[in-house]
């Protein structure tokens, strides 16, 4: 693994390669002290009127707090104290207060000691963890969701309560159960969209899908998913699955489901997965007869098509590419918060080392990182619900598919670590697929990139600076939701919308105000943005595959269905 010696320290890394990092080394090392915690400390120390200051002002509140005049509450969003027994009673009420009041103070002690970026972003990590963890809400003998539950079901809450907990601590990722693993089934009620597998490979399946209209778009769309998750995340349950929706507009759909790796996989890298594609799109090709294809990319498989469609480009292919979708796509991983806080060289090389001795990364480790990201949301929201009120968890497709996991390679894994910590796409030649050199101002492909405003995976921000990064026409959406969320977005929900536009404006925070808003998902808006470019409609073929390609199985394969 190479380190550029020179790479700017404020200008590295991204979130998902902090994430591949944390998830080798576990994020424990994060809370302990280092020399960020000694910069706090001296920090506060260079102005002691603001730590006395903050002191005083915290006794005071917790004075009070204890007379029953503080007017302190919870926000609107805070839905941990939403029970009335937090407000009606007494007790319950104080002790509600006092961990607000010493929670506010904590976050301003951290504003006070004028800290540089990264060492705000690595405390503030810390401190939300240890705040988060501390709410009375945690606390079984405070909680009174807890106590009504006990009454409502006889005591049997305890018991199933203590199950939950000693199933959960036996097996990873060891953190409170989301979803139970028999909620849904995959071909079933998750990735049921009806089609065939119409080529394997030792790396991937391609899913070609049953048209649902008599008439098809000329160019098709290949689906490239994560390597480091399932692909059907572009193939929820019916009525929220994008292919089946895609296919309902006529468009000819493919997927590619990779396969689940295992120690004797440990030496597919970049290389390997971009050949892959290159074969997958070979093989739409020689199904459809179109000689151009669109790639809809998602998250790390974005990293890879992008890739692929620089290599292409740079071998004189690229009009194969018909046009590159990259959603919750970072490509120019910049100064992105916590990841580029946290990761540093010695951490890469440290969890680089970890995956090669095993021979790849576990998905469970990752699972449990992207949980403490968000620990109120996808940790202690799980600890009251299946722990304190002893419930199983309510049935979710997303958090499904998020609980079944898959490894990366050891060899993937190192590559895109050190992707990110020297951030090579961002810079022409620095990086290499199939022997070329990337330069993604060669992609000149139409592009369109999908971002989640409220994304702590991919930043909407790097999202928007990776798009810049391309050759062609680009068109930028700026989804609601996070992560999954601004994916996975069919149309009619009320509370969605998103901003549309070029991303004309050299600083992302200055391109929502001149984006185009829209109400509802950016489906349609993609697909008659596809439509555009898919040429003429023909009649539906009426058999999957070719004769050279015959369907192997069912969709969504055997891939999919590996633990």
């Amino acid at each position: 693994m190479t380190i550029a010696p020179d790479a700017p320290a404020d200008e590295l890394t991204a979130p998902l390669d902090l994430l591949l990092a944390q998830s080798a080394l576990g994020l424990g090392r994060r809370m302990l002290p280092n020399r960020s915690w000694l910069r706090l400390s001296a920090g506060l120390a260079r102005s002691p009127h603001r730590l006395i200051g903050r002191g005083r002002g915290l006794a005071v509140e917790l004075t009070r707090v204890a007379r029953g005049t503080s007017t302190r509450i919870p926000a609107k969003s805070d839905k941990r104290f939403a029970d009335p027994a937090w407000e009606g009673n007494p007790i319950l009420r104080r002790t509600m207060q006092a961990y607000l009041a010493t929670a506010d103070t904590a976050n301003q002690l951290l504003g006070d000691a004028d800290l540089d970026w990264r060492d705000r972003e690595r405390l503030q990590f810390v401190v939300d963890n240890i705040v988060d963890a501390a709410a009375p809400s945690n606390n079984p003998l405070l909680n009174p969701l807890g106590y009504k539950a006990v009454i409502d079901t006889g005591g049997a809450s305890v018991l199933r309560g203590v199950g939950h907990l000693l199933r959960d601590l036996a097996t990873a990722p060891r953190v409170p159960a989301m979803v139970e693993s028999d909620s849904f089934t995959v071909g079933g009620t998750v990735a049921a969209t009806p089609g065939s597998v119409i080529y394997q490979s030792r790396v991937l399946e391609l899913i070609q899908y049953t048209p649902r209209t008599e008439r098809v778009r000329t160019a098709p769309v290949l689906m490239v998913p994560p390597v480091i998750n399932k692909f059907y995340a572009v193939d929820m349950a019916p009525g929220r699955s994008m292919v089946e929706h895609f296919l309902d507009q006529g468009q000819q759909v493919f997927a590619i489901s990779w396969r689940n790796p295992r120690t004797r996989h440990r030496t597919w890298g970049f290389d390997t997965y971009g050949q892959a594609i290159v074969d997958a799109i070979g093989a739409v090709e020689r199904i459809t007869g179109s000689d151009r294809t669109h790639l809809f990319a998602t998250c790390s498989g974005g990293m890879l098509a992008a890739m692929v469609a620089a290599h292409l480009a740079d071998i004189g292919e690229g009009d194969r590419v018909a046009s590159l979708a990259l959603a919750v796509t970072v490509l120019d991983q910049s100064r992105a918060g916590l990841a580029a806080a946290a990761l540093d060289e010695f951490t890469a090389r440290e969890a680089v080392r970890v995956s090669a001795a095993r021979g790849f990364l576990d998905g469970r480790s990752l699972a449990e990182v992207f949980a403490w990201l968000r620990p109120n949301d996808l940790v202690w929201r799980y600890w009251v619900n299946n722990y304190i009120q002893g419930r199983t968890p309510t049935p979710f497709d997303v958090l499904f598919w998020n609980a079944d996991t898959t490894r990366m390679t050891a060899a993937l894994h190192r590559d895109m670590v050190e992707v990110g910590l020297t951030n090579a796409l961002a810079t022409p030649g620095a990086a290499t697929m199939l022997g070329t050199a990337v330069d993604l101002s060669k992609v000149t492909a139409d592009a369109y990139v999908i971002a989640g405003v409220a994304d702590h995976i991919s930043p909407w921000q790097a999202c928007y600076r990776s798009a810049r990064l391309l050759g062609g026409d680009t068109t930028f959406v700026l989804s609601t939701s996070g992560h999954l969320a601004a994916l996975v977005n069919p149309p009619g929900n009320p509370r969605a919308s998103y901003r549309v536009g070029p991303p004309d404006a050299e600083a992302a925070d200055a391109w929502p105000a001149a984006a185009e808003r829209h109400p509802d998902s950016w489906w349609p808006h993609y697909v008659d943005w596809l439509a555009d470019r898919s040429g003429p409609e023909k009649g539906a073929p009426a058999a999957l595959g070719a004769a050279d390609l015959p369907p192997l199985m069912p969709a969504p394969g055997s891939y999919v269905r590996e633990h």
